[in-house]
C-alpha cells in the first residue's frame, strides 16, 4: 500500500502540498498508480493517482471512514535528551508501535530545553505512513512537568524512575485500562524532589527491570510493552 497524508471531507480528497511534490520529484509516480490517502484521523481514501503537472490528485474509488483506533491508549511523557537524535529515534519506534499520544516534559535536570516540535510532528506522520497507521498520535508542545501533572489523571498515570530507595511497582502489577500515561525521565532521571511531588499528586512509580535504561530506551521498552497488550 502506498499511504499518502492529505484531507478527506465527504467525497473530495486533497492531498497534503509536500505529498504531492514527493509523489511527483521523488517517487516519480504515474498518473493511473493505485494510491491511498489518510487524514491521520480514521479516514482512508483509495484510488487512482492523477498527475497534472506538478500536483497530485486522487480519482476516489472508496473511502472507509471509523477504522479502528489502537487500545489501549499510550500517552508517553517523555523529557528531551541532550542528544535530540535519540528522541527522534524514541518517536519513529513509538509511533510504528502504536502510541496515541507524546508530550515532551521540561524537568529539573533536562539539558535541552529548546525542541522543534514541528520536526517532531513530520516525523511522526512518516512514522505514521510507513507503519500503516490511519490515526496518527497527537504530539503536543513542551511543556514544565508541574504543568504537566495539572491536565492527569493520577488514575492512570505512572512514573518510571531510577531511584531503588523508593516504592516501586512492577509492570505486570499495573491494572488493565483502556488509557495509561507513562512519565519518563531525563539523563540523570528525575530528582527526589520531583519524585515526592509526583507521589504527592497521587503518580504511581513504576520499575522497568533491573538494569538501567536509556531515557529513549525506556520509552522504546515502554511502548513495546503496551504493544504487546494490544496483541
Amino acid at each position: 500500500m502506498k499511504l499518502f497524508y492529505g484531507e478527506i471531507a465527504e467525497q473530495k480528497v486533497t492531498i497534503n502540498d509536500e505529498e504531492q511534490q514527493h509523489i511527483v520529484k521523488v517517487l516519480r509516480m504515474k498518473d493511473g498508480e493505485d494510491i491511498h490517502v489518510t487524514d491521520g484521523k480514521g479516514k482512508l481514501a483509495s484510488g487512482k493517482l492523477i498527475i497534472e503537472g506538478k500536483k497530485a490528485g486522487i480519482e476516489v474509488s472508496e473511502i472507509k471512514e471509523n477504522l479502528p483506533e489502537f487500545n489501549p491508549k499510550l500517552h508517553i511523557a517523555i523529557a528531551p535528551t541532550k542528544n535530540i537524535d535519540r528522541i527522534e529515534f524514541f518517536v519513529e519506534k513509538a509511533v510504528e508501535m502504536g502510541i496515541s499520544e507524546i508530550s515532551i516534559i521540561i524537568t529539573e535536570k533536562t539539558e535541552r530545553k529548546n525542541i522543534n516540535i514541528d520536526k517532531i510532528r513530520k516525523q511522526a506522520v512518516a512514522a505514521s505512513k510507513q507503519s500503516l497507521r490511519f490515526h496518527f498520535p497527537v504530539i503536543n508542545d513542551s511543556v514544565k512537568l508541574t504543568d504537566f501533572l495539572k491536565g492527569v489523571n493520577p488514575e492512570n498515570t505512572f512514573v518510571a524512575h531510577c531511584h531503588e530507595n523508593l516504592e516501586r511497582i512492577g509492570l505486570k502489577n499495573i491494572p488493565s485500562l483502556e488509557q495509561i500515561t507513562f512519565l519518563i525521565g531525563p539523563e540523570g532521571d528525575f530528582s527526589e524532589k520531583e519524585i515526592a511531588f509526583l507521589a504527592e499528586n497521587k503518580v504511581r512509580a513504576v520499575s522497568l527491570g533491573n538494569q538501567r535504561l536509556r531515557t529513549e530506551t525506556a520509552g522504546v521498552f515502554v511502548a513495546a510493552w503496551n504493544y504487546y497488550n494490544m496483541i
